[in-house]
């Protein structure tokens, strides 16, 4: 008995010796933390191909938008392990309040600094401003003089690689101007209030929001009366997201014969740093089609 006992406390120690040191990954010399998916991205570009450095997302790349997101005892323990904590900022991680109280010498980049939020009608900000390029240019720039600051050794890499995500991104937003200058038809109905920025850049008019919060459903009354508006203005085009359920849009499409069309916000997705460049590509093709 003696000897299976020692025996068991052996391979304990030897795993436990090998968690810990996974754990402590030695060639890791700087680890940043975001908050979620769009956070991420940006992050990948900016540090892309500078030894040493790891990203990690807190929240699962397929939890979508942070709304009411419940912190975990996970979460935390990621956070703090980190030396820098990316976050989207303009009210979107509510759970920030128990994070500098938890973790009050916590290094944290808003990448919203100096972003105009669009407000509703209770003065709330919207904290969708990564869906506008222009907003998220803002955001990578923000990051990278965060990251600098927390790290200077790198600094001169991460300003390197955040000027040539800029300019990818720059060139998308010009080419999107263009190509939906002469789109006719500028009103659409989304399903997520995820969009205004998106559309305040490229000149859409958002004729009505079903459900601003992602997982809620629409009461029959708004969907008849989203039905009725679609009827008297001749919006053509409905638009709902990958990353929900498409129930309610499919049917105010067949009661009003719109088309649904699928509009991303890039908020989930792999972990190719080209995801968010992918999408708004994607989403160029699909409001050239629909708003033709």
């Amino acid at each position: 008995m003696r000897r299976i006992i020692a025996a068991l406390l052996a391979v304990v120690l030897v795993f436990g010796t090998a968690g810990c040191a996974r754990r402590a990954k030695p060639d890791i010399k700087f680890r940043i933390v975001t908050s979620f998916y769009p956070l991420y991205i940006m992050a990948l570009n900016i540090t892309d191909g500078i030894s040493g450095i790891q990203v990690d997302d807190m929240a699962d790349q397929q939890t979508g938008c942070l709304h009411d997101y419940q912190l975990q005892s996970k979460d935390m323990k990621n956070i703090e392990q980190g030396d820098v904590f990316v976050i989207n900022g303009a009210g979107m991680e509510n759970f920030m309040d128990k994070v500098t109280s938890q973790l009050p010498n916590l290094h944290v980049v808003d990448s919203s600094s100096g972003i105009t939020f669009l407000r509703d009608d209770t003065g709330t900000a919207n904290p969708h401003i990564w869906v506008s390029i222009t907003n998220y240019i803002k955001q990578v720039d923000n990051i990278e003089k965060g990251l600098a600051a927390a790290d200077p050794k790198n600094a001169a890499a991460y300003q390197k690689n955040a000027q040539e995500y800029m300019a990818k991104l720059s060139v998308l937003r010009d080419k999107m101007h263009t190509q939906l200058s002469d789109v006719r038809q500028r009103d659409i109905i989304t399903f997520h209030e995820a969009f205004p920025y998106f559309a305040e850049e490229f000149g859409l008019h958002i004729a009505k929001v079903i459900n601003r919060e992602p997982d809620s459903q629409p009461s029959a009354r708004e969907l008849a009366q989203t039905i009725k508006l679609i009827q008297s203005t001749g919006v053509r085009a409905v638009f709902a997201e990958p990353q929900y359920p498409t129930s309610a849009a499919n049917i105010v499409a067949h009661e009003s014969g719109v088309k649904v069309y699928s509009l991303d916000p890039a908020v989930t997705g792999n972990n190719d740093k080209n995801a968010y460049l992918d999408a708004m590509e994607n989403n160029l093709i699909v409001l050239k089609q629909a708003l033709k």
